[in-house]
């Protein structure tokens, strides 16, 4: 017996790695991350984290909010689809390449580098047109998909409550302070994203427009002004099969969870399951946001967001630093968590399942 179990030694911890690196590979694809680069070079962390650690994505920006410089992925469209091909050829598997090009104010991709012109929501919410909804969203949709970006986050589907919210109301994101107009021009910009094969992810849930304070900056309690009209948007959309993913905001909602923002509240995120019936992609807000990085460590803040239901954690890379070591980082700290039956390997399958699902669509 013990000559039997001597042999069999190698086959099981050969077993043990094979799992290990199943898990790690799960968790890596649970990431996208942001990088510094208008080209792909062997020497920069996207190449090693795309390529070998096999994270689920990548965000991509054209202006770097730690250096306060211009060009960061984006400088015109021939480089960017060379870019985006370049990237997406560094694995036999779909890599989600994703942007937030809303129009207007929120656009990565400006006329001044040579690119469309667009306009913002509340423009085409104001005019309330369809056609015109249609018009822009097609366009947009249409580039996306030429360049090869697979994923938009958009559109921002936040309620005008407060029109001085200054990440919503104040620079135009919103189409309307009425939820049925919202719901409208929503529709389209999503029908025309998937005619063009890309993926949209409606934001900020649970809602953003009532707000006061800006999330990047810290944090944003919407608890005295929030109301449930912020959720129709969310709930025609889904009951109408038009969601692919959802992105959780860092807004604080007493009206729900007294602990936590939305992007850590298993509360709050739990809506989007038992309330909406919504079993898609759940995908969190920058989590390089003043929100989540003044009051939380990197260690707590994956534990509370992957436990809350976060499928996807955005690593912008583009907050108060920037580290090149980031997505390496926050596999191992989760696998430990894994590992310490912290984070269940349950959680890992469910959020690997969903974004294998997404991908398949792509």
């Amino acid at each position: 017996m013990k000559y039997l179990l001597l042999s069999m030694l190698p086959v099981l911890c050969s077993l043990s790695a094979r799992a290990d690196d199943s898990l790690r590979y799960k968790i890596a694809q649970m990431l996208i991350v942001g990088f510094r680069g208008a080209e792909l070079t062997g020497d920069n962390h996207i190449y090693r984290d795309v390529k070998n650690l096999r994270v689920g994505g990548v965000i991509l920006f054209d202006y770097d909010a730690v250096s306060k410089t211009r060009g960061r992925n984006i400088t015109s469209p021939a480089q960017l689809k060379k870019l985006c091909g370049d990237l997406q050829r560094l694995v036999d598997e779909t890599l989600i390449i994703s942007i937030d090009q809303e129009g207007g104010m929120v656009s990565r991709l400006k006329a001044a580098a040579g690119f469309p012109p667009t306009v913002s929501a509340k423009y085409l919410g104001t005019l309330d047109n369809a056609d015109t909804t249609r018009r822009y969203a097609a366009q947009t949709a249409e580039l996306l998909s030429r360049l090869g970006i697979n994923f938009n986050f958009a559109p921002c589907v936040d309620v005008d409550v407060n029109p001085q919210c200054p990440i919503v109301g104040k620079v135009q994101r919103s189409f309307s302070a009425k939820p049925e107009v919202v719901v409208r021009h929503a529709r389209i910009w999503i029908d025309e994203h998937r005619r063009q094969g890309v993926i949209t992810s409606p934001k900020h849930f649970p809602g953003h427009g009532s707000s006061a304070a800006d999330s990047h900056l810290g944090l944003a309690d919407v608890t005295g002004t929030w109301t449930r009209q912020e959720l129709i948007p969310y709930r025609q959309l889904v009951k109408s099969g038009r969601c692919d993913a959802i992105m959780v905001s860092h807004v604080f909602n007493r009206n729900f969870d007294s602990r936590y923002p939305a992007t850590l509240s298993k509360k709050i995120v739990g809506m989007i399951r038992d309330d909406l019936k919504f079993d898609g992609l759940v995908v969190s807000d920058d989590m390089a946001m003043g929100a989540i990085v003044d009051s939380y460590s990197f260690e707590v803040a994956l534990e509370k967001a992957v436990n809350a239901g976060i499928d996807m954690l955005v690593l912008s890379n583009n907050g108060k630093s920037y580290d090149a070591q980031i997505a390496p980082k926050a596999v191992e700290i989760i696998y430990s968590l894994v590992q310490e039956g912290r984070i269940s390997k349950a959680r890992i399958s469910e959020a690997y399942s969903r974004i294998a699902a997404v991908k398949g669509r792509l």
